[in-house]
């Protein structure tokens, strides 16, 4: 014990002074981004703007917009629309508000839809927003959520009287790649009249010119009122941004019909100077209940001054007859034609195909959100239904499977256009030229290619976390890609089809290491990069700098794993075919990582994994295992595309590795964390069953007998996940066979999220359904329950045991559709014909020998993808 307690110490005082070197040139690189207008990937520094906030809700629009969310307050907050840029504080100036006259006007009430006490509000006697009415208890207010729709209910408040509710409605809809790469939302107000008298209701929206932050005071914003189709009116809000970003256009609607008039007041603003201050605005609706109706041949304002709030509010108002019922819309609409990224490359966002470039397309936006919003909520409904009412599934399942796919949408997604994929000038809006289908990869050293859209659905990028700035970081997106194979598979094949293509690629720039300070090169063909890049996504890889991730030894296994199982589950033979060269270089390339060939990897002695502050040497449970599942998967391709003699070769190889696999790492009850004689190396591991787990969810034979593995992932269940708070905040990632948390480092004592999700959707694969719920519930109950941590819609990468967070907003929660993979697979794996690969790789020792001999490390060339 004695030598235990020596032998930590030693280790943390290394970790201590290794760490310390790690964050001086972090903290120099990040700088240094910082002089060039730049974010860095990762800057543990700067987290003012991330702080977690319990008020967070369903967010608003498409995947792929710009995003804004909406707390369960009310408030607009969150803001997402350039890339990279994320400000969380709300603008206060974006409200609903109500206006209520019982009929005879004995009685009137008047307030902000926004309960609670908020920050920045001043005296009511200014003439900014703080002169409005902030009566809202909020203790009759209740919000649902279930994304992509969210219901507030006011209960008697203000009124007691007026029963009011709003229904917010964005257009996720799966297999929808038109309407639900929309920037809009649709807010549905239902009053209900339990009153005697009449009673006159004006619901108003107000919305500032503003991107989120400071941006309202940059100047150069002109708002202008509208009258479109349909009795649908408001007002554009046109917004200059800075940093010579691309402008932003807001339109804010309503529909008039027979019991609804809708009236503008297109420009206002929050100081005395202004031609009409907030307050004034106040004080027209409640002595009217309405702007006036000239206000709409207004014409566009006069640009706003530097320093300058220019706000605009559209009114709906409608008498609701005793014990009667209304309905009220309003719907809201960010036209962002061009996503720029800070190193120069210029795109259109995938709506334009539909709805051109022009600013002024949010107002067929708002129009068409307002006509078809009925039509979305069938569709939403169709999806979810089946899932709600299915009795397999625990009711906090159900709600937090779809919730924790609101990172789809407020995860920074960006979505493209690929007829309009190419580099555009600053100025323009047309492109220099259509890209083209082109199923070659350029020369080594040449340009990047031309966009391969084979899918037909542009191109798609989500980022690793709002802390973490990388693009489709693919160490992560092995978890999180459950999720868009099961709702949106075009996009899936797409990111996997540019990864195959960054398999072959090499860009030869020099990059600085920060973890031991060393120079390597940027990217290595035949090594899955960790990511699409930052500034330039596409063309310069791999942002992420801590570690030299060519040397890495689960990105390859996880590349031929998922690619494998994208085939399986949408049976796309094209695919498959596309992608097989980069799966053969990628298989050929990690193999090098066979020091002893034994045909089974090894890991280096520093963290060369997703755990990348875990160090791990020699064969190890988590990347040991996702070889021998690529090998098998490998193995299962190749045949399906008729390469039998490339299968009997990877086959060979499982049987060798599988065999030193279990020597080396079997103990009786679980596979140790590694073959080494560290602290570590035998912790029980969480994540250790990583590579059984897609080998299940892609329908190939189990890599260990069945008994080993319930055994195992009974281990962890009763250690990892049980011995932990009781198993209510998920599973540690590493512990001790004496029952205490590996203290190791800081991975090694958290708990991921998005890990415990994939742990539970092995559990359910191997018939451990009781386990599998109560390790999944853990997240739920410290993360979305009201007596947890209130991390709901910021799920954060992990928690520690006292509840502390790292890295909010992040990709690898959507883990969790894992889980429904597991309870409801793919038609094309339930119906394929199940072959055992061991069986068809039999061969006898002589053609054993031979095979072995014969296995050459040969790279595909370039020119047959």
């Amino acid at each position: 014990m004695l030598r235990s307690e020596k032998l930590l110490k030693w280790y943390e005082k290394c970790n201590c002074q290794t760490e310390m070197k790690l964050g001086l040139r972090l903290w120099s690189y990040v700088r240094e981004e910082a002089s060039q207008g730049r974010k860095a990937p990762i800057d543990p520094f700067t987290r003012e703007s991330t702080k977690p906030s319990a008020s967070q809700g369903v967010p608003l629009g498409g995947m792929g917009t710009g995003s804004i969310s909406r707390g369960f307050r009310g408030e607009f907050k969150h803001w997402q629309i350039t890339p990279g840029s994320c400000d969380m504080s709300p603008v206060m100036e974006n409200q609903f508000s109500i206006f209520i006259t019982r009929e005879g006007g004995t009685k009137k009430y008047s307030s902000v839809l926004a309960p609670g006490q908020h920050d920045g509000l001043k005296k009511s006697s200014d003439d900014g927003i703080s002169s409005w009415d902030w009566k809202l208890r909020g203790d009759r207010s209740t919000y649902h959520a279930l994304f992509p729709r969210a219901w507030t209910v006011y209960d008697g408040e203000p009124d007691p009287e007026l029963k009011l509710s709003c229904r917010q409605i964005s257009p996720f809809i799966p297999h929808n790649y038109e309407e639900s790469s929309l920037p809009v939302s649709v807010f549905v107000y239902t009053l209900v009249n339990t009153g005697k008298e009449r009673a006159k209701v004006s619901l108003v929206m107000t919305w500032a010119n503003s991107i989120g932050g400071l941006s309202h005071q940059s100047g150069g914003h002109v708002n202008e009122p509208f009258i479109g189709e349909n009795g649908i009116s408001g007002v554009l809000l046109h917004h200059k941004t800075a940093n010579n970003n691309p402008p932003v256009t807001f339109a804010v609607a309503a529909r008039e019909n027979q019991n609804v008039d809708v009236t503008v007041l297109p420009i206002f603003g929050l100081s005395g100077e202004s031609s009409v201050t907030a307050k004034e605005m106040w004080g027209t609706m409640v002595q009217g209940g309405c702007f006036d109706r000239d206000n709409f041949n207004a014409g566009p304002s006069m640009p706003s001054s530097v320093g300058d709030t220019v706000c605009a509010a559209v009114s709906a108002s409608t008498w609701v007859e005793p014990h009667g019922r209304c309905t009220v819309v309003f719907s809201l609409a960010w036209s962002s034609p061009k996503v720029k990224f800070k190193k120069g490359s210029t795109y259109h966002r995938r709506y334009t195909k539909f709805y051109g470039t022009s600013p002024r397309s949010a107002i067929n936006l708002a129009q068409d959100a307002l006509m078809k919003y009925k039509h979305w909520e069938e569709e939403i409904d169709k999806w979810q239904t089946p899932i709600l009412r299915d009795e397999r599934f625990p009711e906090w399942y159900k709600i937090t499977l779809f919730n924790e796919l609101y990172f789809l949408v407020a995860g920074g997604t960006v979505w493209i256009d690929s007829d309009l994929s190419s580099s555009l000038p600053e100025d323009s809006d047309l492109p220099l030229h259509n890209s083209t289908c082109n199923s070659t990869v350029p020369l080594i050293g040449s340009s990047p290619p031309d966009f391969d859209d084979k899918e037909n659905v542009g191109k798609f990028l989500y980022l690793e976390g709002v802390e973490y700035f990388m693009w489709c970081t693919y160490d992560v997106h092995f978890y999180a890609s459950f999720a868009l194979l099961d709702l949106f598979p075009k996009i899936e094949l797409s990111i996997q089809r540019d990864f195959a293509r960054a398999v072959l690629r090499e860009d030869r720039t020099r990059v600085r290491f920060l973890a031991d300070g060393t120079w390597g090169t940027r990217k290595v063909i035949g090594a899955v990069p960790h990511d699409l890049g930052a500034h330039d996504p596409w063309h310069e890889l791999n942002a992420y700098n801590i570690h030299d991730t060519s040397r890495w030894k689960d990105l390859n296994p996880k590349f031929v794993l998922q690619v494998y199982r994208d085939f399986a589950a949408t049976d796309d033979m094209s695919f498959g075919r596309d992608v097989w060269p980069a799966v053969c270089t990628a298989m050929e390339y990690i193999e090098q990582f066979d020091r002893d060939g034994d045909c089974m990897i090894e890991n280096d002695g520093f963290p060369d994994q997703t755990y990348d502050a875990w160090t791990v040497l020699g064969v190890s449970a988590y990347c040991g295992c996702l070889w021998l599942a690529a090998l098998q998967a490998a193995a299962a391709m190749a045949r399906s595309l008729g390469h039998d003699d490339y299968a009997d070769r990877c086959m060979v190889k499982f049987a060798k590795a599988k065999h030193v696999f279990e020597a080396k790492l079997w103990n009786g009850s679980y596979f140790n964390y590694d073959s080494g004689t560290s602290y570590s190396s035998h912790s029980i591991q969480a994540d250790q069953l990583a590579g059984q787990w897609y080998t299940a969810s892609s329908g190939l034979p189990p890599l260990f007998d069945e008994d080993r593995i319930k055994c195992t992932l009974q281990k962890i269940f009763d250690y990892n996940v049980m011995r932990v708070k009781g198993g209510r905040i998920g599973a540690v990632n590493g512990m001790h066979p004496n029952g205490k948390v590996d203290e190791t480092c800081m991975q090694s004592r958290e708990i991921w999220t998005g890990v415990t999700y994939s742990l539970a959707a092995t559990m359910l694969l191997h018939g451990m359904e009781d386990q599998a719920f109560t390790t999944a519930q853990g997240i739920f109950l410290a993360g979305w329950s009201e007596e947890g941590y209130g991390y709901w819609f910021q799920t954060p990468e992990a928690w520690t045991i006292d509840g502390h967070y790292r890295s909010l907003i992040y990709m690898r929660p959507l883990a969790i559709w894992a889980m429904q993979h597991a309870l409801s697979p793919p038609r094309a794996i339930l119906e394929a014909p199940k072959v055992n690969t061991m069986e068809r790789a039999y061969v006898s020792p002589g053609a054993l020998q031979f095979l072995q001999d014969s296995v050459r490390k040969i790279t595909p060339k370039s020119g047959c993808f």
